[in-house]
Parts: C-alpha cells; sequence; structure tokens
C-alpha cells in the first residue's frame, strides 16, 4: 500500500508543477484534466502526509523517551505517543478507504424514477413524499431538480414521477436509494384506524453521456400529444410532449416538463441512455453476483430496503439493519445520516473484501 502511496504522492507534485507552466492553462481540456486528478489526489496526499508526520513524531518520541531522565518529561512524552499511534491506526483504516476503487458513476447527476406498488391511493400518496423527501434532500445540498415526467391522481399523489438531480457527487450519495421503500400507517381513507402496508419502488441512474450509450435513432419511435398539468399559458395549447418507444427493449419514456418539444425530446433521449446503461449494469450485476454480495444489499431492484412506520416514529434501513426515530425529520429531507451509515457499510464490506483476497 505505501509504495504505492509514494507513487500517488509523487504525481501529485508532478501534477502541481505542470499547473503552473504556462501551454498547460492555455490547453484548456489539459487544464481540466489534471485540475480533476489533482482534486481526486488531495484528499489521498493529505492523509498520506499526516501519517507521516505521525510516524515521524512516534519515532522522535520514542527516541527523545530514551534519553530523557525528568518524570514529567516523560510522562509528557508517553502522551504524545500514545496520541500519535492512535491518529497513525485511524489514518492507516482512512488511506484503506481512500484507495478503494472509485466507482466511474460517483461524480455524475442522476435519474430518479418513483413508481408506487401495491397499495393502491395511499402507494401513490408514499410515492409523492418520498419525491418531496429526495427534492428537499437535493436542496439542502445546492442541487438543481428537474422534474422529466409525473402522472399524479387528484387526491395529491404520485404513480409515477421521473426527475433529474444534477450536482456533484449526487450519484455517489443515492445510489443506495435503489429498491423498494415500505410504508405502514393508517391512511387517512381508513375509518378503523387500521395499519396499512404500502409499497413504492426507487430506481437510480446515473445520467450518462452521448459517448457511454450509442443510441441508433431507427430504433427509436416518437409521438407527440398535448400536455396535460400546469405549465404556464402554451403548455396545454400545443403538442409539446415527447413519447419515446425504443422499439428493441420496449421502454416507454414520456416527458412534458418543458414548453419546448426539441427540449422534451432531449430529456427523453437523456432518459433513454440512462435506462439502456442501467440494464447493462443489471446484466453486468446478474453476471457478478458474487462481487455483489460484498456490498450493500443485493443491488436488486425487487429488493425490500427500508420501512418508514409512522406509528412508531421509526424508518429501518433492512440492509445495515439500522434504526432512526426521526421519521418526520427524513420525511423532510434529512437522510444525511442513513446515506452515511450506508456509504460507511458499503466501505467496510469491501476493504473486508480485500483483506480476504489479501491485497489490503
Amino acid at each position: 500500500m505505501f509504495d504505492k502511496l509514494e507513487d500517488l504522492l509523487i504525481r501529485f507534485e508532478e501534477i502541481m508543477g505542470e499547473l503552473n507552466e504556462p501551454d498547460v492553462t492555455a490547453n484548456q481540456a489539459r487544464f481540466r484534466t489534471l485540475m480533476k486528478e489533482q482534486s481526486d489526489l488531495t484528499p489521498i496526499v493529505e492523509a498520506y502526509r499526516e501519517y507521516k508526520k505521525c510516524t515521524q513524531d512516534i519515532e522522535d518520541s520514542l527516541a527523545m523517551l530514551e534519553e530523557e531522565s525528568n518524570p514529567e518529561m516523560k510522562e509528557m512524552l508517553k502522551e504524545e505517543l500514545g496520541a500519535a499511534k492512535v491518529r497513525v491506526g485511524e489514518l492507516e483504516q482512512e488511506l484503506k478507504i481512500l484507495l478503494l476503487p472509485k466507482d466511474p458513476n460517483d461524480e455524475k447527476n442522476v435519474i430518479v424514477e418513483i413508481r408506487a406498488g401495491a397499495g393502491g391511493d395511499e402507494a401513490a400518496l408514499f410515492a409523492a413524499e418520498i419525491y418531496r423527501m429526495y427534492v428537499r434532500y437535493a436542496e439542502r445540498q445546492r442541487w438543481k431538480v428537474e422534474t422529466m415526467d409525473v402522472e399524479e391522481i387528484g387526491i395529491g399523489g404520485m404513480k409515477n414521477v421521473s426527475f433529474m438531480i444534477s450536482g456533484q457527487g449526487a450519484y455517489s450519495r443515492l445510489k443506495y436509494e435503489s429498491g423498494v421503500h415500505r410504508v405502514q400507517r393508517v391512511p387517512e381513507t381508513e375509518s378503523g384506524g387500521r395499519i396499512h402496508t404500502s409499497t413504492i419502488t426507487v430506481a437510480i441512474m446515473p445520467e450518462v453521456e452521448d459517448f457511454d450509450v450509442q443510441i441508433d435513432m431507427n430504433d427509436c419511435k416518437f409521438d407527440v400529444f398535448r400536455a396535460s398539468g400546469n405549465g404556464g399559458q402554451c403548455v396545454n395549447t400545443t403538442d409539446s410532449a415527447v413519447r419515446l418507444t425504443h422499439l428493441p427493449t420496449g421502454i416507454v419514456i414520456s416527458c412534458q416538463d418543458e414548453k419546448s418539444q426539441l427540449k422534451n425530446k432531449d430529456k427523453a433521449l437523456k432518459v433513454l441512455r440512462a435506462k439502456l446503461y442501467d440494464l447493462e449494469q443489471q446484466k453486468r450485476h446478474d453476471e457478478e453476483a458474487e462481487l455483489r454480495r460484498s456490498q450493500v444489499g443485493t443491488g436488486d431492484r425487487s429488493e425490500k430496503i427500508r420501512t418508514y412506520n409512522f406509528p412508531q416514529g421509526r424508518v429501518t434501513d433492512h440492509r445495515i439493519k439500522l434504526t432512526l426515530y426521526k421519521i418526520d425529520a427524513i420525511m423532510d429531507g434529512d437522510i444525511q445520516e442513513l446515506i452515511d451509515h450506508l456509504i460507511a457499510a458499503d466501505q467496510a464490506a469491501k476493504l473486508a473484501k480485500l483483506n480476504q483476497n489479501g491485497i489490503a
């Protein structure tokens, strides 16, 4: 591990030198590439430099202890030595995590799809609440949210909704949200006070570029129709909404959020690229079942990942057996604690896998 860290430190210093060269700053593409590499290496280099300083402090303290005769000074040196040893252990673990292979999609924007499942109107109401939860979380991160398509029911619920969240690291934090979310509560329409269970499905897909997924436009059928719902004076007076059917897979995407037919078409193609990429990822997931078992959950869309129990005020994530009694805050977008636990569990599983293989 430390040979690799020394190489990364040398590379970091090379990048810093290159960034100061006038011909590099004049070449914007090269400059951006180097800045991205510098940004990726900075946390590793900072942790490694601190690690080297702490190990040097340990050596210095041990040498001074041998020479020191003053009892008070000896006690102080022992305290410093103990603190440095603890910090070295922490930094070793931190560096192992920082050196874990990165998901190439982590920095990408995400396309989110929420679909009401079992439970009728109650499932649709819960889908709308989960949509709001993600929107509120995105707002807390200062990320941008764009609704792409929504099918609403009259009582404020959503049968399905698709939207894009744009922001740095969006996929790295939201990728663990894919799966079945279950709600347990007494519906407002329930006169007998019985608790009902309803479900929704969440799919999180990274936004992919044109060069990541090639689409043959001959495989695409576009239909235009009049948009429904709110959207200003001209949203309902022109055929601006677009329905895209991908003939080989049967995937159908509707986009009606924009007033421009062209913009809706572009958005539909964005969603199609993400879905085709996701299909390919799911195929790989099936082929690499053993690898997936080393991560959080199975990654299967049909996996029940979380239960929101309103009478008990709790949210339970079944993959990591975590229960938090703050359902109101979570439904208002305060999901960072959940995400942090899921990231930590995923990192721990990957580290365990590396240790098992004798790599770390």
